[in-house]
Order: C-alpha cells, then structure tokens, then sequence
C-alpha cells in the first residue's frame, strides 16, 4: 500500500482532485503525491517555457505520476475500496471511450453490462457524499465527540486504558527525549499511552491566555519533532488545543 502523507490525509477534496495544496507559512504549492515544492514567485522552466509555480506544479504532476487520476485510481483496494474489474472500466470511463467500445475490450457482452456498471459505481458516489457529509457533521461535533479519547489539560478524568502515573510519564518522557524536555523526540511512539504522555509534555509549551496562529504553533512544535503537522493534529485530537474550522486560531483548551 502506498504510504500516503499526513498533508495529503488532511487536505480538501478539491486539493485532493487538483493534486497539490498551498502551504501559506512557506508560500510554496506542495504535492500531494509525492511531496517535492514549489516557491511561489519563482518561474520554473520546462521545454524552453517558463511558468509560474502554480502552473509548473501541475506540469510536474502530469509528468512526474501521468495525472491525479491515475495515481487515486491506482491506490491500494483498502483506500479506494474498488475491485481490479471496477478499476478497469473507470480507467476505459476516463479515457472516453463508448460503452459498446468498452464492451467489445471486455468482452462483456452487450453494452447493457457496462451501463450496470456505470450505474453501481453511481450509487457508490452518492454513498461516498452522504458518508463525507455525516463525518463533516461529526467534525463539527467535536471535541465533545470525537473518536479519539478527549483529555484535557488539568483534567483527572482519564480513560483507564490511558491513565498515567507521574513515574510512568517521567519514563517515557526520558525514553524520546533523550536530549531534555524541550526536544527533540528520537521518534514518535505507535503506543498511544506513549503518544498521550508526550503530547501532554508538548501542550505545556502553550500559554493557555493566548491565542496562536497556525505558523505560531508550528515553531513551538518544529523543535520536538519533523513532522510537526503530526504533533499539531494530535494536540486537536487529544483535546488538549482547539482551533477554528478554517485553522486561522489555535489556543489551549482548559
């Protein structure tokens, strides 16, 4: 299975469609695929032309992984949850051909099995808008709600699975930060009592009177760890920070 980025998990459909997104903190159009960026402001030649880097990302995509489509379409049947037999046929949809034509390739038949086709893969978009519309709606639910274990700041409330004694923290707090308490960590654990002892270590870094932009939060992060989008995700996650729906805001939760 494709190992797909966390940037890539928390960007939009449009993003998604389009293949890149805008990282406004370093004014650079990133791809989704495979991550290389591009300035903006800085002209990038391909075949004796030159264009600005939101028309070259898309240059890039095109060349570099054939087109969006292809890449999605060509993910891991857990993530797209479609057979090889579907993901044929929508590969013969997108290039234009004719339900005879595609017929005829398949030896399907009559042009009636591919229209059944087109009609099951349309149900199986409109499950996929009504799914996206009831996670939307859970989003906008949460933090009271929200699948991971909610556990504020100077709450003594914690799930039994979760509870952690101050030895236990101490421990792991000196296992991945061998350096010190301000970072940075050798690694992230995939043990989430682990992750919720560092990350409740991380929100002490927060001034709970203050209200950070997202660029803020980032350099108190960057420190501890590379992938400070991760640590920034579980923070919301964990409960410990909440932030506006558009991430203009972030401050501690009390």
């Amino acid at each position: 299975m494709k190992d797909l980025s966390e940037l890539f998990w928390q960007a939009s459909l449009q993003e998604i469609k389009q293949g890149y997104t805008y990282h406004q903190d370093s004014d650079e159009f990133i791809c989704l695929i495979c991550g290389k960026s591009f300035a903006n402001g800085v002209i990038y030649s391909d075949d004796d032309h030159l264009y600005e880097a939101k028309k070259y990302i898309r240059i890039h995509i095109e060349h570099a992984h054939n087109s969006v489509f292809d890449f999605l379409l060509n993910l891991d049947k857990k993530l797209t949850g479609l057979t090889d037999h579907q993901k044929t046929i929508l590969e013969l949809f997108y290039a234009g051909h004719s339900d005879n034509d595609i017929a005829k390739t398949l030896n399907a038949g009559s042009t009636s099995t591919i229209r059944n086709h087109r009609f099951i893969l349309r149900e199986k978009q409109k499950q996929a808008k009504i799914f996206l519309a009831v996670m939307e709606l859970l989003a906008e639910q949460a933090p009271k709600k929200q699948a991971f274990v909610e556990i504020p700041r100077n709450s003594q409330k914690v799930d039994d699975r979760f509870a952690i004694t101050e030895q236990e923290s101490e421990k792991i707090l000196a296992a991945y930060l061998k350096t010190g308490p301000n970072g940075p960590l050798d690694s992230f654990p995939n043990k989430e009592k682990k992750r919720l002892a560092i990350i409740r270590h991380i929100a002490k870094f927060f001034d709970a009177n203050k209200t950070y932009h997202e660029k803020e939060v980032n350099a108190i992060l960057k420190p501890f760890y590379d992938d400070y989008v991760l640590l920034r995700r579980y923070l919301i996650e964990y409960g410990f920070m909440d932030r506006t729906r558009d991430g203009s805001a972030y401050w501690v939760k009390l």
